[in-house]
């Protein structure tokens, strides 16, 4: 097989390799770019694949809305009540203290991927120099020589062939779909218990169909995976309590192991690395799959700028300097990002009595203390600015 030129590679057909691309083009039509995809051409495995609900913010709802990639599916969240199981401090936050249309919302991941893959699909139509290669196991690999190089090849904590900074939280999240007897529409619960985050989040199937995010041992969770629905649904009830009456059904239910992976560098010459394939975070705060696609969104505007120049007259040096501007740009909304949810991930799990009393206190702190909420909420929805 015959090597290939381009100024631009996307390694990663994930959500923020997708989207990278389609920003990219969006913001320079002629740029000549090759994303290399793992996933077939075709849709159809796609749909029936990942069905888990994951948490996406406010701000990339707005970034999604600019490649016309937000799915129709999706459940808005309105109100989040935070509190610890058996202890003090609690928190609700809602989207009319922070004057906004929703604080979050809840899709699919499967739904996301096939949305912007639509959306790359059509300004693919007008991007002359752009190739999407789809790889596959029969094929050899093309042999392409590219003068900057993007990875956004993430993958889950434990199946990533990198392992730089971070901690394995000796955690594992149970995941499923819940139906509860007397839930609310657009409300989500964080409840912290002693083996770590619960979450009760919406779903776009009704307002008693939620999804559940049940992190915990993963001794524990295991067991939890292998009881019988009733058995698991007297478990979740123990845990959770009864704030949305009885839980009635469980399925789906889905085991990931969760940890914290992140490169400290970002960026080597002309290579740059983005989403998961630059930092893998603990689902407690929902910002993973959000600070990738800002992560997406910055670099294609850096990357659009450099290449809608005059054709082949960026040095090594340019593209080289450009990626580090980047990487300072994403600096701070990265650092405050994986800070926060790495602090949240350890001090919600623990049970030492002083942590326990400082998380009561904290959690009444959100409650009573308008401006500290406000400012939380709105990095979480749109990342440090």
């Amino acid at each position: 097989m015959g090597s290939k030129n381009c100024d631009i590679l996307i390694h990663g057909g994930g959500p923020v390799g997708l989207a990278c691309a389609a920003w990219t083009l969006q913001k320079f039509p002629d740029a000549n770019l090759i994303l290399l995809d793992r996933n077939p051409a075709d849709d159809a495995d796609l749909v029936a694949a990942d069905s888990r609900g994951i948490a996406l913010s406010h701000g990339s709802k707005l970034l999604l809305n600019t490649i016309n990639a937000w799915p129709t599916d999706c459940a808005d969240i309105h109100r989040v009540h935070v509190s610890q199981a058996g202890r003090f401090g609690r928190a609700l936050m809602t989207r009319e203290e922070l004057q906004q249309d929703a604080l979050g919302h809840i899709v699919r991941y499967r739904d996301i991927h096939l949305t912007i893959r639509q959306a790359l699909r059509e300004i693919k139509a007008k991007s002359p120099n752009f190739i999407w290669q789809h790889l596959d196991g029969n094929h050899e690999h093309p042999v392409i020589n590219a003068r900057c190089i993007v990875h956004a090849e993430g993958g889950l904590f434990t199946k990533q062939d990198w392992v730089e900074s971070g901690r394995d939280y000796g955690q594992s999240a149970l995941v499923g779909l819940v139906e509860a007897e007397n839930a609310a529409p657009h409300q989500a619960w964080e409840r912290f218990t002693a083996e770590g985050p619960l979450a009760v989040l919406p779903s776009h199937y009704g307002s008693n169909i939620l999804n559940l995010v049940w992190c915990g041992a993963p001794e524990s969770s295991q067991q939890r995976l292998q009881l019988s629905d009733a058995e698991f649904l007297i478990s979740l009830q123990n845990e959770f309590g009864s704030r949305i009456g009885r839980f009635l059904k469980i399925q789906d239910r889905r085991l990931y192991q969760l940890g914290l992976n992140y490169r400290k560098q970002i960026t080597k010459a002309n290579e740059v690395w983005i989403g998961n394939a630059a930092q893998t975070l603990h689902p407690v705060a929902g910002q993973g799959l959000n600070l990738g696609l800002r992560d997406a969104f910055l670099l294609a505007e850096k990357l659009a700028e450099l290449f809608s120049g005059v054709a082949n007259t960026q040095t090594p040096e340019q593209i080289q300097n450009t990626l580090e501007s980047y990487a300072q740009s994403r600096k701070a909304d990265r650092t405050t990002t994986i800070g926060l949810t790495d602090f949240m991930a350890r001090v919600f799990t623990s049970n030492l009595t002083p942590i326990v009393m400082a998380r009561g206190l904290a959690l009444s702190a959100l409650q009573w203390l308008p401006p500290v909420k406000t400012a939380l909420a709105r990095q979480m929805m749109f990342g440090r600015r």
